[in-house]
């Protein structure tokens, strides 16, 4: 593509599309390894004016109604959905995402996301009245109370490169529903998708300074976005190393915060599973985002009876998957996001090795001249104290990990820093919801690896913090009030 005229994006900071301070930057295509276009790189004080317009755009709206608020979602759905074919194809070529993925999971849940969040729910519960023996004046009386759901402010929100579309959109929509500002840092390998969302916000008549969009790859972009002092609260989707490192600048100013951090799910398939569904479920690390989502059964703890099959099984399932351009039809498995993060992956493989597990699948680099391209990696007779299993590798890379008895697996289960998305398989539905329940993980799947989008989402452990999801995003992006009155 040209490196000229609309090729180069501008940031979007207060209603108005600006140039960046420091100049633009390649985004590159992982599977051509093609310039996709030229994204901006902001500056700390362009940073900061962005902040600046939330804070000044946030008193007007989050006095609308949440029903104005609501239709201007549901028009930017609207957008969004018309334009799903030629935003999915910008996706595909900043994420390298399959067709079938980028159209359905990125920008067709995005407009979703942004339909959900068009639905109005209550801000406000009566709380029943309570008798007072003697009051603060020293009478009694009954007293009623209200709890009401208020904005919290400007929120920044720092998304994650996986899903340019699913995960901005679930940051954005709850937050606006609820009368907030935002400022979004996207990633910066796949930028340019979130500026289409905020052309689509913009068009669907969000006022002024509501929606900021600021890219950059340098720190100091990440950093300003969170220690601004116009903000109130920080929504964040990345890896725990970051998340530990903005929950200590939130604290300073004792801002809220959302985290969705890593994970390293296991996926514990006792001896009566039924292996042709657990296969399935656990082929999806090889398929989906190329394993780079951290809701992944990554870790495979498999009870004796069924470890060999299991294997087996897993392997000729990894053999069978096509991978390679994530434009053609017959492809499962396209590249991951960079050369920089197939390395580390690959990194990961070989550490495996060493440290004596056994490459029954995938271990080379398919053969492809361009395209950051990695085979579905199968890793069996691991233990749980291998880095393999303890580390999240954010790839097409699994690790199977025998046990004996089901004690056994649930505690390596819980063996984990991580405790975002574990699974269980059984064809005992009983058993598998009483293993399930002793998992410290946010969510637990049982013979699946679906999910329900109005459940909560979110970890234990170093895994996150907060939930959202459903109505649950609505009580993250929301402060609790108390209004209190004699009865």
């Amino acid at each position: 593509m040209s490196s000229k005229g609309p090729d180069r994006q501008r940031l979007f900071v207060g209603g108005a599309w600006v140039e960046p301070d420091g100049g633009h930057y390649a985004v590159i295509d992982p599977a051509s390894e093609e310039t996709v276009g030229w994204a901006p790189e902001a500056s700390r004080d362009q940073v900061h004016a962005a902040c600046a317009a939330a804070r000044e755009a946030f008193g007007p709206w989050s006095r609308t109604t949440p029903e104005a608020r609501a239709a201007v979602l549901a028009r930017a759905a609207d957008i969004i959905h018309g334009h799903l074919v030629p935003y999915a194809e910008l996706a595909q070529a900043e994420t390298g995402a399959t067709t079938g993925t980028a159209r359905g999971m990125q920008v067709g849940v995005g407009a979703a996301r942004f339909r959900r969040y068009a639905r109005v729910e209550p801000a406000e519960w009566a709380i029943p009245p309570q008798i007072n023996e003697a009051g603060p004046m020293g009478k009694a009386g009954v007293m009623g109370a209200l709890a009401v759901r208020q904005p919290v402010g400007v929120v920044t929100c720092v998304t994650s490169y996986n899903n340019p579309w699913a995960n901005p959109a679930g940051k954005i929509a709850p937050a606006l529903a609820m009368g907030n500002t935002v400022v979004v840092k996207p990633a910066p390998q796949d930028p340019l998708s979130v500026y289409r969302m905020a052309e689509a916000l913009e068009a669907a008549g969000a006022p002024a300074g509501v929606v900021n969009v600021v890219s950059g790859r340098a720190v100091e972009v990440g950093e300003a976005a969170v220690s601004s002092p116009d903000v109130d609260m920080v929504s964040f989707t990345g890896s725990t190393a970051v998340g530990q490192r903005i929950a200590e600048v939130c604290g300073r100013d004792m801002k809220r915060q959302l985290m969705e951090l890593g994970g390293k799910g296991a996926a514990v398939v006792l001896d009566d599973a039924d292996l042709g569904s657990a296969v399935a479920g656990i082929g999806t690390t090889f398929s989906f985002y190329s394993g780079q989502i951290c809701t992944a059964p990554t870790r495979v703890l498999a009870q004796r009876g069924v470890y060999d099959r299991l294997v087996e099984q897993l392997a000729a399932y990894a053999g069978r998957l096509k991978v390679g351009d994530p434009r053609a039809a017959s492809t499962i498995v396209g590249p991951v996001i960079s050369a920089e993060h197939r390395d580390r992956v690959e990194a990961y493989v070989e550490t495996g090795r060493k440290e004596g597990a056994v490459v029954v699948a995938g271990g080379e680099r398919p053969p492809y001249e361009k395209g950051f391209y990695v085979a579905p990696t199968l890793l069996a007779d691991c233990t749980n104290d291998m880095r393999v299993a303890r580390e999240e590798i954010f790839g097409p890379v699994v690790a199977v990990i025998p046990f004996e008895e089901e004690e056994e697996g649930i505690a390596l289960a819980n063996d984990t820093d991580y405790g975002l998305i574990d699974y269980v398989w059984s064809g005992d539905v009983a058993r598998a919801f009483r293993v399930a329940r002793r998992l410290r993980a946010g969510g637990v799947g049982v013979n699946t690896v679906g999910r329900n989008m109005e459940a909560p989402f979110g970890g234990f452990k170093k895994s996150g913090v907060g939930r959202d999801v459903g109505s649950y995003a609505l009580h993250a992006y929301s402060e609790v009030q108390a209004i209190v009155w004699p009865g």
